[in-house]
């Protein structure tokens, strides 16, 4: 079956000036153009579309998915596999978020008790699976899967004022990493400082420290451009600054 912009517009449920930014951008163009100068759009522009769709429902960026999509080596049926994995994950997030929500309902009413640690738990679980989604492929070939394993036990066994200042100190690292930039060195003081705040961070979600990790994150932070985009997104650079700073704090650049 075929379709008009307009038609395959009101299937999907995006607007016509979505489809025509997406045919400028090269990620999704009809399949001709008719004799009225009309886009005309296939099975396989439709196929394409819904594939675009899932992965802007994960969250991924334009340029990321049409880097996916447009891949010789771009295979749907595993690609539908995986989000369906993906939507799994996001199921059970949503199941551990309102099983929390119906024993503070309890708690509230007198029904239950529920400790400190339980009033948390969905809230750290959700933050586990949101991490192994957008990173836990780099991660564990990098650390391997016993030191990711260790990371996600310390951070679910974490007291609520332990996460609280867990969540402070990555609060207090960008805001210090800001100030820090502004110097344009990576050894000033100011960038060393946050450099120590960063490796405070981390020592509330690595079981053990050590200098050589640390180096090798800060390298994953300019390697790999999502965190780079983490890094980046009030100032440009500021992902290789803290790398740099990184590595003169620990000793690492040598």
């Amino acid at each position: 079956m075929e379709y008009t912009i307009q038609k395959l517009a009101r299937l999907a449920g995006v607007s016509t000036r979505t489809l025509r930014y997406y045919d400028e951008i090269e990620i999704l163009k009809p399949a001709r153009i008719n004799s009225s100068g009309y886009r005309i759009y296939g099975q396989a522009e439709v196929d394409r579309l819904q594939q675009i769709l899932f992965y802007r429902e994960l969250g991924l960026p334009l340029e990321q998915i049409k880097a996916i999509v447009t891949s010789p080596a771009f295979n749907s049926v595993l690609a539908l596999q995986e989000h369906r994995e993906q939507l799994l994950d996001r199921r059970r997030q949503l199941d551990i978020l309102i099983s929390n929500v119906d024993k503070t309902i309890a708690t509230h009413e007198g029904r239950i008790s529920m400790t400190d640690q339980e009033k948390f738990e969905g809230f750290k679980q959700k933050l586990i699976d949101d991490n192994e989604q957008k990173y836990g492929k780099e991660i564990r070939d990098k650390y391997g899967d016993a030191k990711v394993e260790q990371f996600n036990e310390k951070l679910r066994g974490m007291s609520q004022e332990q996460y609280e200042e867990a969540s402070r100190l990555a609060e207090e690292v960008h805001r210090a990493l800001a100030e820090a930039y502004k110097t344009g060195d990576p050894a000033s003081e100011m960038a060393q400082q946050a450099a120590e705040l960063h490796k405070q961070w981390l020592c509330y979600y690595w079981s053990e420290y050590s200098k050589e990790a640390h180096a090798g994150l800060a390298q994953m932070y300019v390697d790999d451009e999502r965190f780079t985009a983490y890094y980046d997104g009030d100032q440009p650079g500021t992902a290789r600054f803290l790398r740099d700073a990184i590595l003169i704090y620990t000793g690492m650049g040598q």
